[in-house]
Order: structure tokens, then sequence, then C-alpha cells
């Protein structure tokens, strides 16, 4: 099989096309969730320790000097990405957690009664027969 012959099968199988869309879906909801957090959740934080925004915090290791810019740590930067991380996690684990909760209570449901087989049905007319 030629190689060209071989990636097409590869590229337009389900799990690539799956995999496309998922990666399409999860660059926006992380999108979502980042402006939640940035616009929702961290300012009712900020005002909790004093005003402050997380993006600005920052330590200086080295003043602006004329037109050199100051060096500085941006560890308020660090901080708000580990938020979105947590915040995404937890969303992201909710998701998880309904969908198995929907699995598991789709294999408890019962199934419906499987149809007899031809040799069931003949053995129960058999067994009605003997009966009469």
């Amino acid at each position: 099989m030629s190689m060209l012959k071989e990636f097409k099968e590869f590229a337009v199988k389900g799990n690539v096309i799956d995999l496309a869309v998922g990666m399409v879906i999860g660059a926006a909801f992380k999108t979502i969730i980042s402006a939640f957090v940035k616009h929702v959740v961290t300012p009712p934080i900020g005002l909790l320790v004093g005003g402050v925004s997380f993006e600005d915090l920052k330590f200086v290791l080295k003043e602006a000097v004329n037109q050199q810019a100051a060096v500085t740590i941006n560890y308020g930067i660090f901080l708000q990405a580990t938020f979105d991380f947590i915040i995404i996690a937890f969303a992201i684990f909710m998701v998880v957690k309904g969908i198995n909760s929907m699995k598991k209570k789709e294999e408890e449901a019962p199934a419906a009664p499987a149809e007899p087989t031809k040799e069931e049905v003949l053995l129960s007319e058999i067994r009605d027969l003997l009966k009469k």
C-alpha cells in the first residue's frame, strides 16, 4: 500500500476527526473558562486581598533606568494561570463525572428481554404439548 493511501486512511478515520473536534472545542472551552476566571472569579479574590490584580503582582529585581525596562519576576501571572488551571480542571472533572454517572445509569437500566432463540421456542412448544 502506498504511503499516501495509508495516510489518507489514517486521516479520515473517526478517531482523528474526533480528536480534531475535541481540540477545537477544548480551545473554545479554555477561552470561556479563562474569561470567567479573569472577570468573575479573580476580582472578588483580589478585593479580599486588598484590591490587588493578580496579574500586576511582581517582584522587582532591578528598577527601570532611562530606556531600560525593569527586571521583574511576574508571579501574579503565574498565580492567574494556576487559578485558570484549577477551575478548568474542576469543570472538566464535573463534566466527566456527569458523563460517567449517565453511563452508569444506562448500565444499571434493565435490558429489554431478549427474543427467545428458535431452540427455546421449540422447547416451549414441546413443554406445552407435554402439559396437555
